[in-house]
């Protein structure tokens, strides 16, 4: 059984429009969102490690949806639609987090002099909320493409990803902002708040 959802080209048009606007910013941001001038730079190959997880778990979640037993029955339109919002969703809630962050936010690990925990906006509850973002987005894309192997593969390598990253990433601002980070880490969960 072929998913009802990708041979309706109304609904491809929707899943490209959606995965377009989540991935074109991020091309975009990719180039311009460096760190500054005299920025230690502590990315140990997370921002590779990330961009690698990402686009192998997207490349195989769209492969996937050719393995015809995976494609998931039970109520597709339902399964797409909240998958698109998902994804809208979790795009609209990484650009939040970024524009809280500020001027600290860069694609790759790299803290400043003087830096201080950012406590406010999303960053009161969850240390990473911009990743939660992602993680919400790759949960929509896989939904939307109503299949359960498109689904595990690209969370699967998403998280994969991001739990390298994430490791990098707060060893790092433990280094360089030190006691108010660790204890910021200690009120904070990394991506749900008060679970995870």
């Amino acid at each position: 059984m072929h998913s009802l959802v990708l041979v309706s080209a109304f609904h491809q048009h929707i899943l490209y429009a959606a995965f377009a606007l989540w991935i074109v910013p991020e091309w975009i941001g990719s180039h311009l969102q460096r760190p500054e001038k005299g920025a230690a730079r502590r990315d140990r190959g997370s921002y590779a490690v990330l961009t690698l997880g990402l686009g192998v778990g997207i490349v195989g979640a769209f492969a996937c949806t050719r393995v015809d037993a995976a494609t998931l029955g039970w109520h597709q339109p339902i399964l797409f639609w909240a998958g698109i919002a998902l994804m809208l969703a979790g795009t609209a809630f990484r650009w939040y987090a970024i524009r809280a962050l500020g001027r600290y936010f860069t694609r790759e690990v790299a803290t400043r002099e003087g830096q201080t925990v950012i406590e406010h906006g999303p960053y009161r509850l969850i240390r990473h909320p911009s990743y939660s973002g992602v993680l919400v987005t790759v949960l929509g894309l896989g939904l939307a493409l109503t299949n359960w192997l498109s689904l595990l593969v690209v969370l699967a390598c998403t998280f994969a990803g991001f739990s390298y990253r994430v490791r990098v990433e707060e060893r790092a601002l433990c280094e360089a902002i030190g006691r108010p980070y660790r204890e910021y880490m200690r009120r904070t969960r990394r991506f749900i708040p008060h679970i995870w």
